[in-house]
Order: C-alpha cells, then sequence, then structure tokens
C-alpha cells in the first residue's frame, strides 16, 4: 500500500521531468548532427578563440616598426636639458667704427670728398689746409699733417693722400699708446687720483673703472673727493651701489683731502686692492682749484707710499679742442699720468684724441664710447685709426 503510495506522488513528478528532458535532448542532437558529427570542435573551440584574439598582437611588431622609426628619424632630437636651461648670451659688442662714425664723417669723409680723384697739387693742398684747420685736431697738429702730405704725397694721385694722413695719425697715436694691461696695480691700495671738469664724464668714468676692477677680482673702494656738489657725492654713492663697492664721503662743503686721507685710512683697514678719489672741477675758479689738487696729491703721498699711482684726466670728446686748453690747466696742478677720452660716441670732434696725443704726449688710456660698462675701452692706436677710416680692424 505504501508503494502505491509512493507511486502516486512520483509518477507526476516524472512525467513533468520527461517532458521537458525529450525536447531539449532533441535540440542538442540536431546541432550536433548540423555540424557534421564534429563534436571534437565544440570542445576545442575555447581554444580557437584564444589564437584568434592573439593573433593580431603577434603581427603588430612587424607592421608598425617601419612607421615608429620613421617618426622618430623626422623629429628632431630634443636638445640637452643643460641647453634648454642656459640663459642667453650678452649681445654682441658695438664694433668701434659705428661707435667712431660722426667723427669719421666729419674727418676722414669731408677729406675723401675733397679728394674725388683730383692730383695732389697747390688748390688741393691749400683747399686740404682749410679741412684740417677746421677739424678739431688743433692748429700744430694740423700743421704737421699738412708738411707731410706735401712732402709725401705732392705730384701723386689723390688717394695718395688718405694713405698718408692715415699713416701720420697713427704714428702720432702710437706714440701715446700706453704699454701693458691698463688695469694693472702696482700699489697696496693701488690709488687712482681723477681729474676733470664738471659734465666731463668723471664721475661716470669712476663708476666704470670700479666695475672693471671688481669684475677683476679686485675690491674697491671710492673718495667722494668732489665736496663743492652735493649731485657729485650722490651720484658717485649710486655707483657704489650699482658696483657693490663703499664710498667715503662728507658733507657737503667739507675738505677734499680730507675726504682723500680717509678713503685711503679706511682701504687699508678694510684691505682694499683699488682705491679711486674724486675731486672737483671748477674751471672758473683755476688757481685755488690748482693748489686744492696740489693739497690733495700731497695727502695722498703721506696716506700711501707711492701714491697716487696714476692720475687720471677725464675730457669731454665734444668739447673739441677745449680739451686741449682743460688739459694743460690740470697738468700745472699735478702730473697726469693718462687720459680717458669720453663722449666719442655722440660727438664729429673725436679728432682731438690726436691733437691731445701730438701736443701733450700724455698716454690716452681709455675711451669712452657708450653708456654700457664695456663702452669704456682700452685705448689702441692701431683699432682706433682703422675704425676712423672706415676699415674695422679684429677685436675692435
Amino acid at each position: 500500500m505504501e508503494f502505491l503510495v509512493d507511486w502516486a506522488y512520483r509518477e507526476p513528478l516524472l512525467l513533468i521531468l520527461g517532458s521537458v528532458a525529450l525536447p531539449v535532448l532533441v535540440v542538442l542532437l540536431h546541432a550536433l548532427f548540423a555540424r557534421g558529427g564534429e563534436p571534437a570542435a565544440a570542445v576545442d573551440a575555447p581554444a580557437a578563440e584564444t589564437l584568434t584574439s592573439e593573433a593580431p598582437a603577434a603581427e603588430e611588431p612587424p607592421i608598425e616598426a617601419p612607421a615608429r622609426a620613421a617618426s622618430a628619424a623626422a623629429a628632431p632630437a630634443a636638445p640637452e636639458p643643460a641647453t634648454l636651461r642656459e640663459p642667453p648670451g650678452p649681445p654682441p659688442r658695438p664694433r668701434l667704427t659705428d661707435r667712431l662714425r660722426r667723427t669719421r664723417e666729419a674727418l676722414v669723409g669731408r677729406i675723401e670728398g675733397l679728394l674725388g680723384g683730383r692730383t695732389v697739387d697747390t688748390e688741393l693742398l691749400d683747399d686740404l689746409e682749410a679741412l684740417l684747420f677746421g677739424a678739431d685736431l688743433g692748429v700744430a697738429t694740423a700743421d704737421a699733417l699738412l708738411q707731410t702730405v706735401r712732402k709725401e704725397a705732392s705730384g701723386g694721385e689723390a688717394e695718395t693722400v688718405r694713405d698718408v694722413l692715415r699713416r701720420a695719425i697713427q704714428a702720432k697715436l702710437e706714440r701715446v699708446e700706453p704699454p701693458g694691461d691698463a688695469f694693472a696695480v702696482r700699489g697696496h691700495p693701488h690709488v687712482i687720483l681723477v681729474l676733470g671738469v664738471n659734465g666731463s664724464g668723471k664721475t661716470t668714468t669712476i663708476g666704470k673703472l670700479a666695475a672693471r676692477f671688481q669684475g677683476a677680482g679686485k675690491r674697491v673702494i671710492l673718495g667722494a673727493g668732489d665736496t663743492f656738489r652735493a649731485a657729485a657725492i650722490e651720484q658717485l654713492q649710486i655707483w657704489g651701489e650699482r658696483v657693490g663697492c663703499e664710498v667715503v664721503a662728507s658733507k657737503e662743503g667739507g675738505d677734499p683731502a680730507a675726504v682723500a686721507f680717509d678713503t685711503l685710512k679706511a682701504a687699508t683697514a678694510r684691505g682694499c686692492d683699488v682705491a679711486i678719489i674724486d675731486t672737483a672741477g671748477r674751471l672758473q675758479t683755476k688757481e685755488p682749484l690748482i693748489e686744492e689738487l696740489k693739497k690733495i696729491h700731497r695727502v695722498i703721498g703721506r696716506a700711501v707710499e707711492g701714491a697716487p699711482h696714476e692720475v687720471l684726466l677725464v675730457l669731454d670728446g665734444n668739447t673739441g679742442q677745449n680739451a686741449l686748453g682743460q688739459a694743460r690747466v690740470f697738468t700745472q696742478a699735478t702730473g697726469v699720468t693718462g687720459l680717458v677720452v669720453t663722449k666719442l660716441d655722440g660727438t664729429a670732434k673725436g679728432g682731438v684724441i690726436v691733437g691731445l696725443a701730438d701736443e701733450l704726449g700724455i698716454p690716452v688710456k681709455f675711451i669712452g664710447v657708450g653708456e654700457a660698462l664695456d663702452d669704456l675701452r682700452e685705448f689702441r692706436a692701431a683699432e682706433f685709426v682703422e675704425a676712423l677710416f672706415g676699415v674695422e680692424a679684429r677685436g675692435a
């Protein structure tokens, strides 16, 4: 009895399971035989899919490698990091020919215009005489140059005159070209006394000299000895801040000799290599000026043995022949050892440097041809003449 009951409960369930499983079995058998009876293909399908997905990766390197190589060849090489970080260099130094353009046009340009294919006869020599005497060379120098032309070029072609003048001017300038290093020091401290009239560029020259010495590793101190102008003291203090050196100064109206003495005491105490001392330049009070400069010179000599080691006279090239008169006044006061001719870049009167060399015979240490620090240049006769006559010297 229990068997019948159990069967009654199971039979409907078996019927239901059979009715579901039979259609499924039929579908599976139909699909199997529709594939041609290859049951192994169904088993290997996952492996086939794996090969298919990996095939493009295996073929990629030979296809893309040439394209990448071509791209690398076409692209410019990347600069090294140090090159990228390197700051731009300073601008190129202006040529001396360009700086002396106005003087060249006023002197050499007019000479060439005068010659113009003529022969050297009396008429041409008379015209040349008038030109030279009006060229700020100074009377004595102009006459000397004219006599040289008469001697060496008379009766020849006019082009000869240019060559004769060029050689004669260079010979005069070579006699005042300073030998050796213009920044050599001869004492400890090396004392430089700077003279010149107000407005000549004296204080600016001092600042540039200080910068050059500092750049060479020398320790510099400045003395504001032009005590009669507050503006001169302030200007020198500005240069001291700019260059990075100490300035010794007093109140306006103080004793210039006392300032010079205090400067040298400070230079010795601080171990300075160079002491540069400014002075007043008041030509309207000629006699007091000369006495004052003599006193400063004596005080410096007592403070440091053998000082001053250099006495530089700063002359404004714009003043032309007046620079000769100024030079004579200052050389009466103290022994000038070198000249600095400034503002030659903006004047047509730069020919005065030839007259200064010829008449005074004082070495020309520096020329000023601009506002930049390196526009205070050591004087070289060959460079100057070649730039003046329009042919740039190497390194000029």
